[in-house]
This record gives C-alpha cells, sequence and structure tokens, in this order.
C-alpha cells in the first residue's frame, strides 16, 4: 500500500509505521498512516475482523495494510489476538513520543438500534474498561468473544486507556460494529495535532 504524505505541514516528520511479528502460530504485518484518507487493505483470513479493520481505517482517516496468517484451522483466536498485538505497536511507533497531539478522544455511535460509546487516553497507561454485552456467539464465522480480545491486545501494545460501554443494541454485528466506529472516531479526535501544542507533550507532567 502506498503510504500518503502527511497534510498538516511540510517541517513535520511523517506519522507512519510498519511492524511485522512472526510467531510459531502467525505472520502479522501492519502498515499504518495517522494522516491518511482512509485507504485500508486487510487480508487476515477472517473476514470479519477485516470488516472491522476496514472500520477502523475509514472513520479514522488512517491508512491501514494488514496482511496476517495464521492457524485458522484450529480456531481464529492467534490471529485475532496478534493482529490486534500487531496493530497496537505500530500504533505506538507512529505516534512515537506523542508531542503534540490532543490524546484524549472520545465517540458515541449509532448503527440502527445499537448505541455504543467509546473514550480514550493515548496516556501511556494500558488499561481496558469493556462493557459490552453481545447477544450472540457469533457473528457468521467470528466468536464475538475475540472482539474483547482484539482490543486487549491493542490496548495494552499502544498502551492506551479505553473504555467502551454499550448504551443500547439487540442485534450482534450492529453492537461490535458500532463499536469499531466509535473506536475509530474516538482515535482520530485523540491523534490529531493540536496547533496551540505542537512541539509539546500533553501532559502536565512533561511525559507520557
Amino acid at each position: 500500500m502506498q503510504l500518503r504524505d502527511r497534510p498538516i505541514t511540510s517541517t513535520q516528520p511523517l506519522r507512519t509505521a510498519s511492524v511485522q511479528r512472526k510467531t510459531g502460530e502467525t505472520d502479522v504485518e501492519v502498515t499504518l498512516n495517522l494522516d491518511g484518507t482512509g485507504n485500508c487493505q486487510a487480508n487476515t483470513g477472517i473476514p470479519f475482523l477485516d470488516h472491522m479493520l476496514h472500520q477502523i481505517s475509514s472513520h479514522g482517516l488512517i491508512d491501514l495494510d494488514v496482511q496476517a496468517t495464521g492457524d485458522i484451522e484450529i480456531d481464529d483466536h492467534h490471529t485475532n489476538e496478534d493482529v490486534g498485538i500487531t496493530m497496537g505497536q505500530a500504533l505506538a511507533q507512529a505516534l512515537r513520543d506523542r508531542k503534540g497531539i490532543h490524546r484524549f478522544g472520545h465517540f458515541l455511535a449509532p448503527l440502527d438500534e445499537a448505541l455504543v460509546q467509546v473514550t480514550l487516553d493515548f496516556s501511556g497507561r494500558p488499561h481496558l474498561s469493556y462493557g459490552l454485552e453481545i447477544p450472540t456467539q457469533r457473528v457468521g464465522t467470528y466468536d464475538t468473544q475475540l472482539v474483547r480480545e482484539f482490543f486487549v491486545a491493542l490496548v495494552n501494545h499502544s498502551q492506551m486507556t479505553l473504555h467502551i460501554r454499550q448504551l443500547d443494541g439487540i442485534n450482534s454485528h450492529h453492537i461490535i460494529e458500532a463499536t469499531f466506529k466509535a473506536f475509530a472516531r474516538a482515535t482520530r479526535m485523540a491523534i490529531e495535532i493540536d496547533p496551540r501544542r505542537a512541539s509539546q507533550i500533553p501532559s502536565s507532567k512533561g511525559v507520557l
């Protein structure tokens, strides 16, 4: 995937990263550009996860290329988790010292009857509060327990604080997709550059 130049200023470095994670169970490569236009290529072998990665890219305006192979003949768990780990590492790498970002983000996303709130902080302190109640065990072939596992992996390796709250919803697909859309929009808000703090770390302590 061709990464686009960052549109903010010509003097700021590209906020891009490419990370590969290879284990005895999976081989995952993630390339991203935080200042993209929402271009996405996702080939994980898990169609529903690919669909959710497209939501992150499209609504977060992050150019994202995720290529993964894994032992999905056993189940999707290892690939799902390792995609989350590798994306988290790529996010952390692209943000570098996190100078100039807004740091905090929040969004409330509806999808038909479903309503999900996501609030996050690129705090340097990994924490997940997960409040989804997904009524079915599967959406298509995707095990809905893996939604939490994806975000656990992403949070731990990007070092963010993430709160997910389901306010309404009875359709599993709608609940999960609203979650990923809200996460994308909250992330977009948090990683955007604050022109009033472009060269400063957004913390009263001076470090994240």
